[in-house]
C-alpha cells in the first residue's frame, strides 16, 4: 500500500461562533516533510484553524485528517504523534533545562527519550543546568521547541514561535527550525513575520477574514502577485512628490525625505527621473527592487500583518 503523500488534509473547514464565521469553508493540504506557514493578522482565523487540526477544537463543518485520521474521531491516536509549541509557552521557573526535559518526557511516558540529543538539537547544551527563570526569551522558546519534540512527533505545530523576541533571538530560533526541517519533520507554522515565512516555508497560505486568499511557495506568491517594481527616491524635496502625483502615481512617504512609488516597468522610472529633472526636483539617491512577501500580503489583504499578543482565541 502506497504511503499517503499528505500529513494534513483540510476540506471545506468551517468554524462558527454564533453568527461569526471564524473559519469560512477553507481547504488545503500539507505534504509530509514540508514546512507549511499560515499567515494572517489577528482575527483572521489562524489559531482557530490550528487548534482544530490539533484536536483542541471541533469544527462546525468540514473534515480534517491528520496522518490519515479524522481529528474529531481519533484524538487519542493523533495526540501522541504530534508536538505543539503554543503561543506564550512557559514552564517551571526553578527547574533546570535538563530537569524540564526529564519532567516532560515522563509526562508523555517516553522513558527512552534522548534528552541530551534534544538539548543539543535546540542548541541549549551549555544551558542544561540553567534554571528556566534565568533563560532569555529566545532560549525559553528553544526549550519549548525541544519539549514539543519530546515524543518524537511526526508533525510539529509552532504557533508564533518568535513573537516578542529580539532579532538575534529570532534568528537563533530560525536556525533550530531549519534543523528540524533537515530532520524531515512536518512543521505547521503560524507567524507574524514575513521574513520568517520566506526563509522557512515550502508553502505559504494567507488567511484573511476566515478565508484562504492565496497559497503557494513564497517565490511563486511573489512572482504571481508582485507584478510591479518598488522605486524609492531618497533625499527628495517636495517637488518630487508633486511630479509623481502629476504622473498618476501614488507616492508613499517613508519619512520626511524619502518617497516610494510602485511602477510597472523600468521605462516608468526613466520617465519619473526625466520629469523630476524638468521640474527642478532634487534627490540624493534611488533604489529599485522587486516586492517581498510582506508587500504581496499587503496587496492581497489590504492590511498590515501586525505583531501583537493575542487576546481571546475565539476568532483568531
Amino acid at each position: 500500500m502506497k504511503e499517503a503523500e499528505h500529513a494534513i488534509e483540510v476540506e471545506n473547514l468551517t468554524k462558527q461562533y454564533g453568527d461569526l464565521p471564524a473559519v469560512n469553508d477553507i481547504s488545503f493540504n500539507v505534504r509530509k516533510g514540508e514546512v507549511f506557514a499560515l499567515l494572517g493578522p489577528n482575527g483572521a482565523g489562524k489559531t482557530t484553524t490550528v487548534e482544530i487540526i490539533e484536536t483542541i477544537r471541533r469544527p462546525s463543518s468540514g473534515t480534517v485528517c491528520l496522518l490519515g485520521m479524522d481529528v474529531t474521531k481519533k484524538k487519542s491516536d493523533i495526540v501522541p504523534r504530534i508536538g505543539v509549541l503554543p503561543q506564550g509557552f512557559s514552564s517551571f521557573d526553578r527547574i533546570t533545562v535538563r530537569e524540564t526535559m526529564q519532567y516532560y518526557s515522563r509526562l508523555f511516558h517516553r522513558g527512552s527519550v534522548d534528552i541530551d540529543g534534544l538539548i543539543e538539537l535546540v542548541q541549549l547544551k551549555d544551558k542544561a543546568k540553567e534554571q528556566y527563570m534565568r533563560l532569555s526569551g529566545g532560549l525559553k522558546q528553544r526549550l519549548g521547541i525541544a519539549i514539543a519534540l519530546v515524543n518524537d512527533p511526526e508533525v510539529v505545530f509552532l504557533d508564533e514561535p518568535t513573537t516578542g523576541l529580539d532579532p538575534r533571538a529570532r534568528h537563533e530560533v530560525w536556525e533550530v527550525l531549519l534543523g528540524l526541517k533537515k530532520e524531515g519533520k512536518t512543521i505547521f507554522l503560524t507567524t507574524h513575520y514575513m521574513e520568517e515565512a520566506e526563509l522557512l516555508a515550502d508553502t505559504v497560505a494567507i488567511i484573511s477574514k476566515g478565508k484562504i486568499i492565496a497559497m503557494d511557495s513564497p517565490v511563486q506568491l511573489i512572482e504571481k502577485n508582485g507584478d510591479y517594481l518598488i522605486f524609492t527616491l531618497q533625499g527628495v524635496d517636495e517637488k518630487a512628490s508633486a511630479v509623481a502625483e502629476k504622473m498618476g502615481l501614488e507616492p508613499q512617504r517613508t519619512n520626511h525625505r524619502n518617497i516610494t512609488v510602485r511602477v510597472k516597468h523600468m521605462d516608468d522610472i526613466r520617465n519619473i527621473l526625466n520629469a523630476m529633472e524638468d521640474a527642478g526636483a532634487s534627490l540624493i539617491s534611488m533604489d529599485v527592487r522587486k516586492p517581498n512577501l510582506e508587500q504581496v500580503f499587503l496587496k492581497l489583504t489590504g492590511e498590515a500583518l501586525h505583531e501583537g499578543a493575542s487576546g481571546g482565541k475565539g476568532a483568531q
